[in-house]
């Protein structure tokens, strides 16, 4: 669907930032924030949908190995000599081809919302095998309460676009703890930001959010809980 997307749509947001330097500076700059105190030295990364994968170049030059995992080949034909230490995995969705405990750290940023909900479990499994012992999972998707985030968001109140679910942290606690993550952190979210944010206190607030008017409360959610941003290890 991406790929008929970006062929139907040449001026979409993601073609066009990926021809923009500044703003793919920006971009990477916003996921850098993210990773702060997980992107030790010589770490092991991995990306799920590193589209096209301009911050996975900007990884490799701070960590042994970067892996991009995606389902298609998004990188455009302007891309750079490949660093030494990148590769681009191309996988189904179901099946990857990476031996277990290969990577230190594995990271997403707007994907959890894409996949069918009867298909994340498979994908926190699957992050979790290739995950070292001490490893993390660091990913970022839209938060439920202030949206849908997808074009839905003019003519319905649930995403019925490309966001097959959105999340709160309190729905997706069960399910990571279901695959086998043991330590689960939160975090407050906006660009060049990241604050640590108990994990009783994001699941308190939506339970609060939750009981306003919806219009009320995805106003004051995009300002308490923009985003659902997790630090998930094993």
């Amino acid at each position: 669907m991406y790929d008929e997307l970006f062929e139907q749509v040449p001026d979409h947001p993601r073609r066009l930032r990926r021809n923009d330097p500044a703003r793919t500076h920006a971009h990477n700059r916003s996921k850098l924030t993210l990773l702060a105190g997980f992107l030790g030295d010589g770490a092991r990364v991995a990306e799920f949908a590193p589209g096209d994968c301009r911050f996975c170049l900007e990884l490799c030059a701070r960590a042994t190995s970067v892996t991009g995992i995606d389902i298609s080949d998004q990188r455009g034909n302007e891309w750079p000599e490949e660093p030494e230490n990148f590769q681009l995995v191309i996988y189904d969705g179901y099946q990857l081809d990476l031996p277990d405990g290969c990577v230190d750290l594995v990271f997403s940023d707007q994907l959890v919302e894409h996949l069918h909900p009867e298909d994340t479990l498979n994908h926190f499994r699957l992050v979790r095998r290739i995950l070292a012992p001490e490893g993390a999972y660091v990913f970022r998707t839209p938060h439920a309460l202030c949206g849908p985030h997808d074009v839905s968001r003019f003519f319905s109140d649930v995403p019925e676009g490309f966001h097959l679910r959105e999340w709160t942290y309190h729905e997706l606690e069960p399910v990571l703890r279901g695959t086998g993550f043991g330590t689960l952190r939160a975090f407050w979210n906006a660009p060049g930001t990241r604050v640590p944010l108990p994990w009783s206190a994001a699941t308190g607030c939506e339970h609060l959010l939750g009981v306003l008017p919806p219009a009320l409360r995805r106003h004051v959610s995009r300002l308490l809980l923009p985003n659902v941003t997790v630090a998930a290890s094993r």
